[in-house]
């Protein structure tokens, strides 16, 4: 049974859940009702379907809202729907291809988080006298000496920390994540067991917004005729070798889809969208060990010494962690990273998260990537 600990009866204690139309947050308002709670679900409208095609891998379409409803109603949940496409497509897709077109490959889930699902959704919490907020993520709260920290799952496959590393200590404060204790398979269990009607619903895996996965198509949408071709240039030799359609149609990493045949595979190794030059190069081209993060976050801790932390990062969502030491600039909202062994494919745009002993304490944007070969 969960319990948020917060010092008040359950009964007379007001949780707003953000319900996402998914098994996990689904599980978890029923879980908090049982236990007593006064539940409130909120289910965000996000985009509009006719613009936005419904598919089923995707999440906070209009059958996820049709679903939290169902499920809210047969458990005597209050639910509201809040209309916030407007902010999303403002703050979330307008934000995601800009950074395209700036030479970056933006995580959108982490805005999201951001702006509309904890900045704007706390607030909504907050006007209804909600005593916290509580959401499906995998990712563990506790609670030392009085502070709430935030650390990864138990079930590391579903971690969703990475996330979240833009949370501040104040939000921190008001929420709660009672799954990070368990694993997929015992939440599917546990909404078996409740009479979850969703229970065997698929995980959303696409970005909402570009359900089939195809973000050139959405960029093309949103800034229409701003796709521009260029050369291809082998990054060692200099060597024009071909031309491309575009370069948001590439990743840093990338091997297939180039077109360019050489006696070693190439790879997408980095892109000037200035002078519109995709470079490639061979894998060993594709690593570096420092590099610079910007939108710094870190949650207060006793763990940095001097401006500089020794930890562990995550580049990408359910990667390995690597071992860095972080050097703070003055104004504490950048960083430079060294990593201790080399990185692949470091991109700008992704997160770089920061982790000591499973515990995260912040992170950032990348954004500039520093060679260190020559």
């Amino acid at each position: 049974m969960i319990d948020l600990n917060l010092n008040k009866p359950k009964n007379e204690t007001t949780v707003l859940v953000a319900m996402s139309g998914g098994v996990d947050s689904s599980v978890v308002a029923v879980m908090l009702k049982k236990a007593g709670y006064n539940v409130v679900g909120a289910t965000l409208q996000l985009y509009n379907a006719t613009t936005v095609p419904e598919k089923s891998k995707t999440c906070c379409g209009i059958k996820d809202i049709h679903d939290a409803r169902t499920v809210a109603a047969m458990f005597d949940i209050k639910h509201y729907v809040l209309d916030y496409e407007s902010i999303f497509k403002q703050e979330v897709m307008e934000q995601f291809a800009d950074d395209y077109l700036a030479g970056s490959t933006p995580v959108p889930c982490i805005r999201c988080n951001q702006s509309v699902k904890f900045r704007d959704l706390m607030k909504i919490a907050k006007d209804i006298k909600a005593d916290a907020m509580v959401t499906g993520h995998y990712v563990q709260r506790k609670t030392v000496n009085g502070i709430a920290e935030l650390h990864r799952a138990i079930d590391l496959t579903k971690d969703q920390s990475y996330f979240l590393f833009s949370t501040t200590q104040e939000q921190l404060d008001f929420l709660h994540f009672p799954l990070g204790g368990y694993n997929k398979t015992q939440v599917r269990q546990i909404a078996r067991d409740l009479g979850v009607i969703i229970s065997e619903k698929k995980d959303s895996q696409d970005i909402c917004f570009v359900p089939d996965g195809d973000y050139v198509k959405v960029v093309q949408r949103l800034r229409p005729g701003t796709l521009e071709g260029g050369d291809i240039i082998n990054i060692k030799t200099g060597e024009k070798l071909g031309s491309h359609l575009g370069l948001i149609n590439y990743t840093i990493g990338q091997r297939k889809g180039i077109g360019i045949a050489g006696e070693k595979p190439f790879y997408v190794v980095k892109m000037d969208f200035t002078n519109h030059t995709l470079f490639i190069g061979e894998e060993s081209d594709l690593y570096n060990t420092e590099f610079i993060i910007g939108e710094l976050n870190l949650l207060p801790s006793d763990l940095v010494d001097n401006g500089e932390i020794e930890a562990e990062v995550c580049l990408r969502a359910l990667q390995p962690l690597i071992l860095a030491k972080i050097f703070l600039d003055s104004n504490e909202k950048t960083a430079t990273i060294k990593l201790k062994n080399s990185g692949r494919a470091i991109t700008r745009g992704q997160a770089c998260v920061i982790y000591q002993n499973n515990r995260m304490i912040g992170g950032g944007f990348i954004r500039q990537i520093i060679d260190t070969k020559n």
